[in-house]
């Protein structure tokens, strides 16, 4: 039996942009301003690791304190920027073809409830989907541990888990996990980046790796 492990934001979700505004505006209130450009190559990483990375771009080191500050400050005008989730194209319909050929499926994401609950909504996602998200493991993506806490969940082997992301980072945390992964053009990576990461296939969206379940045995 295979399974699919689905990341979420720019993979399932469109809201990749809206996490970057986000960042950019907690950073800018803290006194610490950075280009969007720079925010956007770390989105998939956990909120921890970000808010740590992104300021050592700048030059300064901050505290746990700090850390969970923006952490909070990020989740708070996220969600006043996009209280509306827009599925990407073929998300759903893709999740429902799973469902109805008795394929497994998860998400792990690195986003928190309740940031996540709206886009988990807009899927159509019922309490039988497992999902795992940042505060159920002990470290975040590039890490494996939402890989495997949903690998487990779902109760399938390691090497029969595809997981399906749009980062760099949800590839990076794939190979460590012992995983093939997919590589999704949706969230701003390119082609050949997201092949440099691990990536076995990829493909432009939701939609077209939903015509294309074949290809990865799948479907008959």
């Amino acid at each position: 039996m295979r399974a699919m492990i689905f990341d979420l934001d720019g993979t399932l979700v469109d809201t990749v942009y809206a996490h970057v505004f986000a960042w950019q505006r907690a950073f800018a209130e803290s006194g610490l301003a950075i280009d969007g450009w720079r925010i956007h190559r770390r989105i998939g990483m956990s909120g921890g690791l970000f808010a740590r990375a992104a300021a050592r771009e700048l030059g300064r080191e901050i505290n746990a304190a700090q850390e969970e500050a923006l952490q909070q400050r990020h989740g708070e005008l996220y969600r006043q920027f996009l209280p509306e989730r827009r599925p990407l194209p073929g998300a759903v319909e893709l999740l429902a073809t799973l469902r109805a050929n008795g394929v497994a499926f998860g998400i792990a994401t690195s986003g928190r409830r309740p940031e996540i609950d709206a886009s988990l909504d807009a899927l159509h996602i019922g309490r039988e989907t497992v999902v795992i998200e940042r505060r159920d493991v002990a470290r975040a993506k590039p890490e494996p541990d939402l890989f495997l806490a949903c690998q487990a969940k779902l109760g399938v082997p390691v090497a029969e888990c595809y997981v399906v992301g749009d980062a760099v980072w949800d590839l990076l945390a794939a190979r460590r996990a012992g995983m093939l992964s997919v590589g999704l053009l949706s969230g701003g990576y390119g082609e050949d980046e997201l092949l440099a990461s691990g990536a076995f296939r990829v493909y432009r969206d939701t939609a077209e790796l939903h015509h294309s379940l074949d290809e990865l045995g799948l479907l008959p």
